[in-house]
């Protein structure tokens, strides 16, 4: 279902745990418990996420989160529908700068696993190919993002 890849940080039983737990929701919330799909969550620093952004997005700087998704959303869709779980299917990479998501629980006052956990949330949807340019498709992307950390109790 998922590897965690450890770039230039240390590994710590607290994220695993916590990617395991959000993880395990969003496949059983999506259908996807019995599916062959399979991610990569790449923890990391600011210094290596902003490698990253560069390279691939042309932004100069580090972020908190990057998706990767191997499908577009119209083939996943169909994927899911259609339960075609015959083969092992990569849906794709999050990359996560730890370091950010300390910050940002902070700031937004709230937990590490709160933040960590809807990290992991957001990539996940944007694997699934929704997105949140627009405004209709931002409510619907954070309305399944807010029903897993919900169903998990992972509170504000």
């Amino acid at each position: 279902m998922y590897e965690i890849v450890y770039q230039e940080i240390k590994e710590k039983d607290e994220y695993e745990q916590i990617v395991k737990k959000v993880l395990t929701q969003c496949f059983k919330e999506e259908k996807l418990e019995n599916s062959k799909m399979c991610i990569t969550i790449i923890l990391t620093n600011p210094k290596e996420i902003q490698k990253i952004n560069k390279e691939f997005r042309k932004v100069d700087k580090a972020t908190d989160v990057l998706s990767f998704p191997v499908f577009e959303k119209e083939e996943i869709s169909k994927k899911i529908e259609e339960k075609d779980f015959e083969h092992e299917d990569v849906l794709g990479d999050i990359i996560i700068s730890v370091e950010q998501v300390e910050v940002q629980a902070k700031e937004y006052n709230h937990s590490f696993e709160r933040e960590l956990s809807y990290m992991v949330v957001h990539g996940f949807y944007h694997l699934l190919g929704y997105d949140h340019i627009e405004e209709e498709d931002k409510k619907i992307m954070r309305q399944k993002e807010e029903k897993i950390l919900e169903v998990l109790k992972i509170g504000r």
